[in-house]
């Protein structure tokens, strides 16, 4: 069974920082494209940053400069640096990865459960 667990979720004040982290477990033949979304209410979820399957970085225009994601291929985690945090970065942060699991046949989208993130004074 495949799993994307996400912790670091919280509340901060403006200006401030939040550390995100996901690890992926289970039986796990390949990943890619391993990246954070979020979804503020009323809103569609969209993308804050990602690795493509090439390697490159992709981010929203929102949070370039303030927003750093890395990730650690040993431990199959992905990290989401988030600086200079505003109140409109407030939003459930979903983890997202294309997993293909042992004995599958396809990749398939696997997203964790979600952790808040609130801005606010």
């Amino acid at each position: 069974q495949v799993q994307l667990v996400e912790s670091g979720g919280g509340l901060v004040q403006p200006g401030g920082s939040l550390r995100l982290s996901c690890a992926a477990s289970g039986s796990i033949f390949s990943m890619d494209g391993m990246g954070w979304y979020r979804q503020a209410p009323g809103k569609q979820r969209e993308l804050v940053a990602t690795f493509t399957s090439s390697g490159s970085i992709n981010y929203a225009d929102s949070v370039k400069g303030r927003f750093t994601i890395s990730r650690d291929n040993a431990k199959n985690t992905v990290y989401l640096q988030m600086n200079s945090l505003k109140p409109e970065d407030t939003a459930v942060y979903y983890c997202h990865a294309l997993i293909k699991p042992y004995f599958v046949s396809r990749a398939t989208d696997y997203w964790g459960q979600g952790t808040q993130v609130t801005v606010s004074s």
